[in-house]
């Protein structure tokens, strides 16, 4: 049976990749599926590390009915980029700090989180847009698809 290590990544871990963590664990946890799955979120800068998910992040998954842990802010390494078989970033400024942190391309098992929905576009940053219903809504139909497109 194979188990799939899922990362989420985005510029401080504070918004957009740890509400994508907990939208695919809820998700993950609805179809039975926790054993096939290990599911975690990093940051690609270190502004954030050490920060808890931002108050309107929190508001946003509480109020979907998503449960969260005591989730940190942390920096991404080098080993988790190549131990992950799927590493999803949300915007391409996300990629430009990858690149930097592995001194160079980051692999095929890197990809846009949008892609799994069939979308070419970044998901805008909610901290900056103050829009966590459309971050929200972009992160599940992605998690939903990249679910569907998986052979469990």
């Amino acid at each position: 049976m194979k188990r799939y290590k899922v990362l989420f990544l985005c510029h401080g871990n504070i918004c957009r990749s740890p509400m994508a963590e907990f939208i695919m664990k809820d998700l993950v946890k609805k179809r039975n599926l926790q054993d096939r799955f290990i599911i975690d979120s990093a940051a690609v800068t270190t502004e954030e590390i050490g920060n808890g998910i931002y108050p309107p992040a929190k508001r946003k998954l509480y109020e979907k009915g998503i449960t969260f842990d005591d989730h940190r802010a942390r920096l991404i390494t080098k080993r988790e980029v190549e131990e992950n078989d799927m590493v999803f970033i949300m915007d391409n400024s996300n990629l430009w700090y990858l690149r930097r942190i592995l001194n160079g391309d980051p692999g095929q098992n890197v990809r846009m989180m949008m892609e799994c929905a069939g979308e070419k576009r970044d998901v805008a940053d909610p901290w900056y847009t103050g829009d966590f219903e459309t971050t929200y809504r972009d992160l599940t139909r992605a998690c939903t698809a990249l679910i569907d497109s998986l052979d469990l």
